[in-house]
């Protein structure tokens, strides 16, 4: 396992603070804080016509409020950060970090610019495990494990409605434009799935579900979503990553922690089986996530691992079978503090 030289991650630290700095900036009018429960959210007012919106632009939080503090500021100084994550960018090339491949670029960039990651969607499967590197300070393997031509995006459906903001332009047209078509499913006017003509990528879009995997609407992204159990777990308090594409994009992904426990839960639950290349992946990918972890951040490792056993008999049958067959993986976990 390779680290990442100091140089590169100070640079991807910094790459991620300003493309938040930028996500906030890029928003023009009057944050307002609104609590809908017992969470308050930030958004920015701003007049259409007679109406008012309001759109949002994240949880409250310490780090929030700093940067709402600085917005003008902020706003005065887009062209000059844009110059600055251009150059971080190219630093982070040279230095061996993967970078993100046009197509899949041009789409995360195309759904940022619609606010699909800022109403909370959150990039899962393997191109959030590709995203990793700068996070956790380490070069990605090559082969098998990192290659993936599918984008995944998942949205906790309460989320989505308490939001009471959407995508814009809409997801639909967005994907129109990159010649992306519907893919036809069994509930007739449902979307979930579109495909792309000529590279045949495919994106799809997720929510937890709790007991009934049926189809869900997520109405802050304006699509339908396909619900699966287990996927609670893996996006409970996503982090921000940079995808290195042009001058960076801001993007969602699930802990690296929780990802990797969630592998274990999925592969053993493959409706292809636990034998099969996908399962074999999802193991792979746990198991180098674990590993690293283990070195660097055993607390945050030892927690999601203990929580996802808490969780009942199911959970834990499942992250077993797969330990069973990794046993130098099941070795690290054993002795981490629970």
């Amino acid at each position: 396992m390779t680290s990442l030289s100091s140089i590169a991650m100070s640079a991807y630290t910094d790459l991620v603070r300003l493309l938040k700095d930028d996500a906030l900036s890029d928003v023009a009018g009057k944050p307002t804080l609104k609590h809908r429960g017992d969470k308050a959210y930030w958004y920015v007012a701003r007049r259409v016509g007679t109406d008012m919106r309001f759109v949002y632009i994240g949880e409250d939080s310490d780090e929030m409020r700093a940067r709402i503090e600085r917005i003008e500021d902020l706003r005065a100084t887009a062209k000059e950060r844009q110059a600055v994550r251009s150059r971080l960018v190219r630093l982070l090339r040279a230095e061996g970090l993967t970078p993100t491949d046009r197509a899949t670029g041009s789409i995360l960039s195309a759904m940022a610019a619609a606010g699909t990651f800022r109403l909370g969607g959150t990039i899962v499967g393997t191109n959030a495990f590709r995203l990793y590197e700068g996070e956790l300070g380490i070069r990605l393997p090559l082969g098998g494990m990192a290659n993936t031509g599918d984008i995944d995006i998942a949205q906790f459906e309460k989320l989505s409605v308490a939001l009471q903001d959407q995508v814009d332009p809409g997801l639909t047209e967005t994907f129109s434009e990159l010649k992306f078509a519907p893919v036809p499913g069994l509930d007739r006017g449902r979307t979930w799935r579109w495909v792309q003509g000529g590279s045949g990528q495919l994106v799809e879009f997720l929510t937890p579900a709790f007991g009934d995997e049926s189809i869900r609407d997520l109405p802050a992204l304006g699509v339908n979503a396909q619900a699966l159990n287990y996927l609670n777990f893996l996006i409970a308090e996503p982090i921000h990553a940079a995808a290195l594409y042009r001058s960076g994009i801001l993007v969602q992904v699930p802990r690296p922690e929780r990802y990797a426990i969630h592998k274990l839960i999925i592969a053993d639950r493959r409706r292809d089986g636990a034998g099969s290349l996908k399962a074999s992946k999802d193991r792979e990918q746990a198991a180098f996530l674990i590993e690293a972890l283990a070195e660097d951040r055993p607390d945050d490792l030892s927690s999601a691992y203990a929580a996802a056993l808490k969780v009942g008999p199911r959970w834990r049958e499942r992250i077993a079978n797969s330990l069973a067959r990794m046993p130098e993986t099941r070795a690290i976990l054993n002795n981490i503090d629970l």
